[in-house]
């Protein structure tokens, strides 16, 4: 299984324990995980300007990151589906990626529900997704 998660999900699963932290840990444990170039920066920037996180802990955050995540190269989409474009990088990566879900808290991305076969799943949708895989 190979799942993507949103740069909203990570920064969540980063800073608290709670569904975000819970999915990611769960998904280290099962998947194959990835994510680009563009979206680890994106983390970054969310990180240090939105969650107030101290540069040099976002550094160690993302390292970490690199250690566990496939980074791909996506290609943009053909044209766009969703009305923010990073959204469409986000699709992008999970097709780059080969992915099967798409782990993300944008209404834009989960009113898709799907995407080119990829299942786009909120971080609780997802742990019980996975519990019904067993």
């Amino acid at each position: 299984m190979r799942i993507l998660f949103d740069t909203n999900v990570l920064a969540s699963a980063f800073t608290s324990l709670g569904l975000c932290h819970e999915a990611y840990e769960r998904a280290l444990l099962t998947a194959d995980m990835m994510t680009a170039q563009r979206l680890l920066d994106e983390l970054h920037r969310t990180l240090v300007t939105k969650m107030k996180i101290d540069v040099l802990l976002a550094d160690e955050i993302l390292a970490e990151l690199a250690n566990e995540l496939e980074v791909v190269e996506p290609a943009p989409l053909p044209k766009p589906i969703c009305c923010d474009k990073d959204d469409d990088w986000v699709l992008a990566t999970g097709l780059a990626g080969r992915g099967d879900v798409i782990v993300t808290g944008d209404a834009d991305l989960l009113v898709l529900k799907e995407f080119q076969g990829i299942k786009i799943l909120s971080p609780r949708q997802f742990i019980e997704w996975m519990d019904s895989q067993k």
